[in-house]
């Protein structure tokens, strides 16, 4: 009886797996299941179908050649500024391939001295110090292609500047300084990666924008699916859904469910990080407190000694200083935790001073978390700034608060995709471009955004056109409200570890915060520099900065909404 079992097995197997897949498929017209089981089941099908697919780093390579989508026409114009753009940020190639993890950029192996090192300095004047790189094995290197961060800090007077890095090509670095304060000075220069490093995270971006993907649920009665979304999908293994903007033309595209329609979508969120990106030897070169945000420690002295100067000496040496030497201007400095512009006149505001100042105001945010900073901060430091409860997931929005009293209105909604946040109803997925077209303007309206941790993982070319359709609602904007004010929140620097860097890694940052410096310069905006205001501050980097540069950011942002008055 056995044995007529044993060869009945395979028989019953096949009904068996029969049964389970026209289950599977048709679960969507079964009608009499508890909506429990009809979930249940869905989920299984989403799990089974994507667990199939593979996600090796060797697969499934994505660029921007292989999008579906059309490019969109630019004008000659915008090719020129393109390829300007693109060239600004272009980075040295490291003559070597491949090369050995010993041959890499050693930070401990590697020095720095001050050039023009003296008894004495006196403020305004500028100082310099040569960087030296050398491999692991202590032989110099021979290229560039090192991406450092370089300050000038006193610790007791809680100052602190951040200084320009020109990379020779050959192994040597020149940073700049102006010294903005007096007392004793110390230098600090950081290896934030090595040159073999920025090769791969040249690469990821190329190679691998779908290193971060996302997820939409798709959902009609009883039945919803999951499927995985980005800014650009293979056609070749499903049918897509195109939710294209039709305003601003920004692609979007999710994978069709299996069962259900593409209108059907009810949700966007994070769906996870792409692992085993790099090679063994790749990963050599992204190592905590080996080659990441490691200190280069100087030859000799790092600290020099400044004094200040009479106001008749000081003005002397600025005249000499302007017309012969300068080679780099930041745009200010700490001293005693408070950020001093080398533009303008930077206030110090307290609950009841931005209340005056924000009264009968309306202002508008639009981004990323980073901006979402400040109307957390303006809420919680105003007591009479009541949030208006809009039942939005938290950390999401967007958000609404009202002050009735001194009719103040402060509204808070992020970008749209792609958005790294947990779970955004389609409904509030809004571009900014589109957003800032709905806003009347006028003297009593703000506007301030920030874009860019997001678009990390992507080509720089998807960065240029949302900024380029940002541009023009900016100018729309200014043209129908010209006393409308318009600020715009650079990117800052931030923790790193060996994960974080293939998706966040402070040189995609900067590279990205160099392209929107370029494409708003020259237009009647205002730059809150947030990157100088974490590289300049003794705190460590984060992604969402501590509570005093978040004040410090507040008070440059209000000090242009509402400038002193000169008499």
């Amino acid at each position: 009886m056995w044995n007529k079992l044993a060869r009945c097995a395979p028989l019953f197997l096949f009904l068996v797996l029969s049964g389970f897949i026209f289950l599977l498929r048709n679960i969507g017209s079964i009608e009499n299941l508890n909506l429990k089981t009809v979930s249940a089941l869905n989920q299984l099908q989403y799990q089974i179908s994507t667990a199939l697919q593979p996600r090796s780093p060797l697969l499934g390579v994505r660029n921007l050649s292989q999008c579906i989508y059309p490019s969109q026409d630019q004008s000659p114009d915008e090719i020129t500024e393109e390829k300007l753009l693109l060239g600004s940020i272009a980075w040295p190639d490291s003559p070597q391939r491949n090369p050995p993890f010993q041959r890499s950029s050693s930070p401990f192996s590697s020095s720095f001295f001050i050039l023009n090192s003296r008894i004495q300095f006196t403020v305004g004047e500028q100082l310099e110090a040569l960087v030296r790189m050398h491999d692991f094995q202590g032989r110099p290197k021979q290229h560039g292609g090192d991406f450092l961060l370089a300050r000038i800090h006193s610790p007791e007077l809680k100052a602190g500047a951040i200084g320009k890095v020109v990379d020779h090509q050959n192994g040597f670095y020149s940073v700049y300084f102006v010294l903005l304060w007096a007392g004793v000075l110390r230098v600090s220069v950081t290896l934030v990666h090595p040159s073999e490093a920025v090769q791969v995270l040249k690469r990821l971006r190329e190679e691998r924008p779908d290193r971060v993907y996302f997820k939409s649920t798709f959902r009609s009665a009883r039945s919803f699916e999951t499927t995985e979304c980005n800014l650009c999908l293979p056609s070749s293994h499903r049918p897509l859904c195109n939710f294209t903007d039709p305003h601003t033309g920004e692609p979007w595209f999710c994978y069709k469910p299996r069962m259900l329609s593409c209108n059907t979508r009810v949700d966007h969120t994070k769906g996870g990080y792409l692992k085993h990106l790099l090679t063994g030897r790749e990963r050599l070169f992204f190592q905590s407190n080996v080659n990441i945000k490691v200190p280069i420690l100087a030859l000799g002295s790092d600290e020099v000694t400044v004094e200040s100067l009479d106001n008749e000496a000081q003005s002397k040496l600025e005249r000499r200083t302007h017309h012969n030497t300068v080679k780099f201007s930041p745009a200010g400095f700490y001293y005693q935790d408070a950020w001093v512009s080398n533009t303008g006149l930077i206030q110090q505001f307290n609950n009841t001073s931005i209340t005056e100042c924000l009264q009968g105001k309306a202002v508008h945010l639009f981004g990323d978390s980073t901006v979402r900073q400040w109307f957390e901060y303006l809420t919680e430091f105003l007591p009479d700034l009541m949030q208006i409860n809009l039942n939005s997931p938290k950390n999401v929005g967007p958000f609404l608060a009202v002050d009735s009293e001194h009719n103040i209105l402060l509204k808070y909604r992020c970008h749209g995709p792609p958005i790294r946040f947990s779970k955004v109803s389609t409904s509030e997925l809004r571009y900014i471009a589109n957003e800032l077209d709905d806003i009347t303007g006028g003297k009593d309206v703000v506007v301030a955004f920030t874009i860019w941790s997001h678009f990390s993982t992507f080509p720089v070319e998807v960065y240029i056109r949302r900024l380029r359709h940002i541009r023009q609602a900016v100018l729309r904007l200014r043209a129908r409200a010209p006393e409308t004010l318009v600020v715009i929140r650079t990117a800052n620097a931030q923790a790193l570890d060996p994960e974080y860097s293939l998706y966040n890694s402070d040189w995609f940052s900067l590279q990205l915060d160099t392209v929107l410096r370029h494409m708003f310069r020259g237009l009647d905006v205002v730059l809150v520099d947030a990157w100088e205001m974490t590289v300049a501050h003794s705190l460590p980097h984060a992604l969402h900065p501590p509570p005093v540069i978040v004040k410090n950011q507040i008070d440059v942002f209000l000090s242009h909404v509402c400038p002193v008055k000169h008499k």
